[in-house]
């Protein structure tokens, strides 16, 4: 597997890019063709369902970011990482969670299983 921080700090670039073209690029860097995303509020399969689950939640929240909370567990080809969704005030986050990943083997997202933390 790929260096875990680089592949996690690609996921956070594009989860964090508001421009529609430039996320676009950051998903097909980040994410496999086949990839999937689900959470409980959200999914998405391929680059286009990623890129349009993004944007609403940039619709949703403008303004917020994604950020890595605390180290990245990784092995063979998993990960597991925790997050937040911080305000363009920096207040308290609106939603944490973990999120869980498998890696391709070309290094790029497969899957992401994303769970909120209570709040």
């Amino acid at each position: 597997m790929q260096d875990a921080s680089t592949i996690v700090e690609r996921y956070f670039a594009a989860w964090n890019e508001p421009d529609g073209d430039a996320r676009r690029e950051l998903i097909a860097e980040a994410w496999s063709e086949d990839a999937e995303y689900r959470d409980p509020r959200l999914s998405g399969d391929g680059h286009g369902g990623i890129d349009a689950m993004v944007a609403l939640v940039h619709d949703t929240y403008p303004g917020y970011r994604f950020k890595q909370v605390g180290p990245i567990d990784s092995h063979n080809d998993r990960l597991r990482f925790a997050w937040q969704l911080i305000g363009p005030d920096g207040g308290p986050p609106a939603f944490s969670g973990v999120d869980f990943g498998v890696v391709s083997t070309d290094g790029r997202l497969r899957s992401i299983t994303g769970f909120f933390n209570p709040e």
